[in-house]
């Protein structure tokens, strides 16, 4: 059987938390629920390294405006973890060349990031918190459920994937103007900080001889 369906569905979890997949393959091959999952994946030093960095996800997600910064630094490593992800599930089955699998989780990856990334802007736009936890749980369990049944039914996941990614850009689209008004705020307050802390050397200077103040 093709891995292109498990490669699919571990390259859009990955774009929501790489982590909780490599943390997830890596276990269930070292626990010998699948060999579809190479070795790389199961060593203890990929396991600690990965669990590590899914415990801090799972807090840095749940933190507003926190969980936008943390995107934005996993710009580059979620396509990049479902790139890795996908060609080394290609290696150990050998059904599909690496490269592509590569290119397919990549890219994948790649939207399914833009997805949340863009989610969690609209819902910083909102003062309340409690917005961004529930978001943070629903993705976590969603990953994890999605990532489990695709061991056993490739592709089913793979289609519930394909349909939940197609939902989350048009979601996304109706999503653009909160995703605005978010950037806006966050440019304001930079600008805000900028200008206090000019106001702050400013008042900070010693006056002059004259006993006026330098500008």
């Amino acid at each position: 059987m093709s891995v292109l369906p498990l490669v699919f569905t571990s390259g859009w979890a990955s774009g929501i938390n790489a982590y909780a997949v490599v943390l997830l393959f890596g276990i269930f091959g070292a626990t010998g629920l699948t060999d579809e999952v190479p070795e790389s994946l199961q060593r203890t030093d990929v396991l600690v390294a990965a669990g590590v960095l899914f415990l801090c996800e799972a807090v840095a997600d749940k933190i507003p405006y926190v969980d936008s910064i943390w995107d934005s630094v996993h710009t580059v490593i979620r396509p990049i973890a479902g790139a890795v992800v996908g060609a080394l599930l290609a290696g150990q089955n050998g059904s599909l060349p690496e490269l592509a699998a590569g290119a397919v989780g990549g890219s994948t990856a790649l939207l399914s990031h833009f997805v949340k990334a863009g989610t969690r802007m609209a819902v910083n736009s909102s003062p309340e918190p409690f917005s961004n936890v529930a978001l943070s749980l629903a993705e976590d369990l969603g990953v994890a459920a999605i990532v489990t049944f695709a061991i056993f039914h490739p592709l089913a996941a793979a289609s519930i994937a394909a349909v939940l990614l197609a939902l989350g850009l048009v979601i996304l689209v109706f999503l653009a103007q909160r995703i605005r008004r978010f950037l806006r705020r966050r440019s304001q307050r930079r600008e805000e900080r900028q200008l206090a802390d000019v106001e702050a050397r400013t008042r900070a200077r010693p006056p002059s001889d004259d006993g006026s103040e330098h500008f």
